[in-house]
């Protein structure tokens, strides 16, 4: 089928995020210019018809959602964190094979 190379999961995550983003992006930017061009350039009453009222309320919570989804995609972190590459650990420390001798001049120590 494809012979193109194979991606990880963390490049198809970012993959599907920046194409949700995008989509949801559209979608904003369509509702906005669809109010704006709605209060612009569409003659209206001096006071607001019920479909007009209707109309707005139903939008401000969708443009609010898909606001919170937007900056939750591109402030979210990645599931898996990417985690250094290990170390080698040090050798531990040989016990010494002979006791200690302490010298009878060391008066030092009680």
């Amino acid at each position: 089928m494809l012979n193109g190379p194979r991606f990880t999961e963390s490049e198809l995550m970012a993959r599907l995020k920046f194409t949700v983003g995008l989509c949801l992006a559209f979608t904003l930017t369509g509702i906005v210019f669809v109010i704006l061009y709605s209060l612009m350039f569409i003659e209206q009453p001096m006071a607001q018809s019920p479909n007009d009222a209707k109309f707005f309320e139903l939008i401000t919570p969708i443009a609010t959602f898909l606001t919170g989804i937007l900056s939750g995609i591109m402030l979210g972190k990645s599931e898996k964190p990417e985690l250094p590459p290990k170390q080698e650990e040090a050798p531990a420390l040989e016990p010494p094979k002979e006791p200690l001798q302490l010298d009878s001049n060391d008066d030092h120590i009680a």
